[in-house]
């Protein structure tokens, strides 16, 4: 049993939501704008929140950017629109959103989303260790270490410095520097790591949504969006 918050301007979407999601079991908190959403996470920490973006007052997006810049984007958040746009849902997940569902949203869609949601939550939090050029990490290492790095300078709204520079010893070699803008160490690390998964599971983008945690459409939404091209990955690797 989980405590989760819905975030929708819709009552019809708020009900029917809660009957679903109550029938799981869970406790549901209902917000129908912004303002009762940041009342609700001012009371009590969820261990949910599925937000919509299109609201009258503040939309989703922007009240997911408020939660990270305050430091209160501690709880995983769910995404949902019906008219957003890919530039949308990528920004959301930039910021922090652990998923996107399009409404009107398919119930095992729905229920898995939140089952992989409150399982993310439930991780314990690890400090983050950093390493300067250890060539000796493995892929899966490093890609872990700088995933740990680079959530955590997003979590501090990237307000103080991280030191440090993360190496992994492939052919080419990846290398991600603490100097870059966020969004750029970000998107460097993204990059390598799906490229990683691509060639380590030979394509299938069946295996790589499993083992990278996101939906089919979200996997190439993101592969487009960063300029992963499989095909190309594949026959360079061959």
């Amino acid at each position: 049993m989980a405590n989760i918050l819905v975030v929708d301007d819709e009552m019809g979407i708020r009900e029917l939501l809660s009957e679903i999601l109550s029938d799981e079991g869970h406790v549901i908190l209902t917000a129908e704008n912004a303002q009762q959403a940041r009342d609700a996470r001012a009371a009590s920490v969820p261990d949910l929140v599925l937000l919509d973006i299109w609201m009258p007052d503040t939309d989703g997006v922007t009240l997911l950017k408020e939660w990270q810049r305050d430091g209160l984007l501690t709880m995983p958040v769910i995404m949902m629109s019906g008219h957003a746009t890919i530039d949308t849902a990528v920004e959301a997940t930039r910021i922090g959103a652990l998923n996107f569902l399009e409404k009107p949203i398919a119930l095992q869609k729905l229920l898995k989303a939140v089952q992989q949601g409150l399982s993310r939550g439930q991780e314990p939090v690890r400090p983050v260790m950093y390493q300067a050029r250890s060539v000796g990490l493995s892929v899966e290492a490093a890609a872990a270490a700088t995933a740990h790095a680079v959530i955590g300078a997003a979590s501090a709204g990237a307000s103080s410095a991280v030191q440090g520079v993360l190496a992994a010893a492939e052919p080419q070699g990846f290398v991600l520097s603490f100097d870059l803008p966020l969004r750029e160490a970000r998107d460097a690390f993204e990059r390598a790591y799906f490229e990683h998964h691509l060639v380590h599971e030979g394509g299938s983008m069946t295996r790589v949504a499993e083992r990278t945690g996101l939906e089919r459409t979200h996997l190439y939404r993101k592969l487009k969006q960063l300029g992963v091209e499989p095909s190309k990955l594949l026959k360079k690797g061959g």
